[in-house]
């Protein structure tokens, strides 16, 4: 199913942003400078939204009931094809009918990088490459599906690709003048908000420009805000149906934590909305609230209703799942990236309730 949305994209994504840095790139601003900035009430151009949106018009059914989503309490995913590097960060493009996902490499050169490759997966067996260099970890479509949004880590940076022909363009360079971390996960709300998490995984041995803070972002209107900077390692990330919550997984904290979102894009109380065991990796949400989350210590991915209840887990593999994506032409196939290093997979399994794509 195509999804397009009847509300215009952040500028079709193709921007770079022209905010005038408020220190020197080199300095590394002091923690309640980021501070200050949390919880911000910054605007959408035209200024907030009638109604909050959330998934991409056509990404659900609308007037549908859901039963029970897992088939089981515990479910196992089958391998589809193993071998690759490190895998992450699985999104399903509909119009193609394939699965995109990052593939990265061991660090390298001086600053110690992790080079990375957007592979493409077409059911049901074809593997090739989409974007070598890609630099990227987590992935999403943009509002109009003519761009893969990226959670670049070679340029510290939030980028997207156009799918027609792989051009590179900048989403977020940098916040008041600093450099990112390393951007880790990334989600596309249906008005192209783009929200995103900098944990410091990938930073490599690059100098710190964000005083010791890891921290989630949200861009709107082409302006860089800080959500929270409060966060041990955020990694996934994700929204509700509805856009009225997000979800953030803090990596070494190990819990999930829920934003309210108001209208324009804003966030506002914070709750923990899981105390997780195994290190909170990336995740997705299906079409009536349930949120997957991958874990890399346990190998599963933990299923959770809207109330935080858990729901079930599925298998994928024995170490390391990072990540999950709806997909399949009803959406009701979740893929899981998952495998140690140098053999790391990609698993799938059908559900009952069909998903997000990313």
């Amino acid at each position: 199913m195509n999804w397009h949305p009847t509300i215009a994209a952040l500028g079709g994504l193709c921007l770079a942003l022209s905010t005038a840095p408020l220190t020197s790139v080199a300095t590394a601003a002091p923690p309640d400078t980021l501070r200050a900035a949390h919880v911000s009430a910054h605007s959408a151009a035209g200024g907030a939204l009638a109604n909050p949106p959330g998934t991409p018009a056509g990404a659900c059914p609308t007037a549908t009931g859901y039963g029970p989503p897992l088939p089981a309490s515990s479910v196992t995913a089958p391998r589809i094809q193993g071998g690759f590097s490190f895998l992450e960060g699985p999104v399903w493009v509909a119009d193609g009918g394939y699965l995109l996902m990052s593939d990265m490499a061991a660090g390298t050169g001086p600053y110690n990088v992790q080079p990375s490759t957007i592979r493409r997966f077409t059911p049901p067996a074809t593997f090739d490459t989409f974007i070598a260099n890609a630099g990227s970890n987590g992935l999403a479509l943009s509002a109009d599906a003519q761009q893969v949004v990226a959670a670049t880590h070679d340029q510290r940076s939030v980028s997207a690709y156009r799918l027609s022909d792989r051009a590179r363009s900048t989403v977020a360079a940098n916040y008041q003048g600093r450099a990112f971390n390393s951007p880790n996960d990334v989600a596309v709300r249906s008005d192209g908000v783009v929200y995103f998490t900098d944990p410091n995984f990938q930073r490599g041995n690059r100098a710190d420009q964000m005083g010791g803070r890891t921290s989630v972002f949200r861009v709107s209107g082409g302006q860089v805000s800080l959500v929270d900077d409060r966060l041990r390692q955020p990694n996934g990330i994700a929204l509700s149906p509805d856009g009225t919550a997000l979800y953030v997984g803090a990596y070494s904290e190990n819990k999930i934590y829920k934003y309210a979102v108001q209208p324009d894009g804003s966030t506002g109380a914070r709750s923990v909305f899981v105390n997780y065991i195994g290190g909170p990796d990336g995740a997705t949400i299906d079409c009536a609230g349930n949120v997957y989350w991958a874990s890399g210590s346990d190998s599963l991915v933990h299923v959770y209703s809207p109330a935080g209840n858990q729901l079930g887990t599925i298998r994928a593999g024995t170490s390391g799942t990072t990540n999950v994506a709806f997909g399949g032409t009803d959406r009701q196939t979740l893929y899981v990236t998952s495998g140690p290093r140098n053999d790391s997979g990609l698993y799938s399994v059908r559900l009952n309730v069909p998903g997000y794509p990313y």
